[in-house]
């Protein structure tokens, strides 16, 4: 059994009309990629504000790619909207001195399995040359 413990951890958000049909296209395909990522189906990654990402990482992700449709998205202004929130996100990182590099917009399509597979080990690699993020802890709240 292996074990994911001191690895890097990914977070994709994968929209369900993009990255998510690309990553179960590779998983039909019985390709493999690194087991520490974690994918989180969305409708749309415009729905997350900025200080998502900055939350995502204080809790424990090194490394973000939000996959989604681009402009094939059949959500009006969706890739439009997720460009400026990804980009105020980066603002957010830069003042916190976080590597811009943990955090990457990718456009992947319905059946981009190679896409899909190379944006994952494009990360994992970074993250392996860049190492993990210095966590914050975050506080524990009293159970009332």
């Amino acid at each position: 059994m292996s074990t994911n413990e001191g690895k890097p951890k990914i977070l994709i958000l994968a929209t369900l009309s993009g990255g998510y049909r690309g990553a179960d296209s590779t998983g039909q395909s019985h390709l493999e990629y690194p087991p520490n990522t974690y994918i989180l189906p969305v409708m749309s990654a415009a729905i997350f504000r900025e200080s998502f990402y900055l939350k995502a990482f204080e809790r424990g992700f090194d490394g973000i790619i939000v996959m989604y449709s681009g402009t094939d998205s059949p959500y009006k202004g969706e890739s439009e909207r997720t460009a400026v929130i990804v980009n105020s996100a980066y603002e957010l990182m830069k003042k916190q001195e976080i590597d811009l590099r943990r955090l990457k917009l990718a456009a992947i399509c319905t059946v981009c399995v190679r896409p899909f597979l190379n944006e994952v080990n494009k990360m994992n690699e970074l993250l392996g040359q860049i190492g993990p993020l210095q966590h914050k802890t975050p506080a524990v709240q009293p159970v009332r």
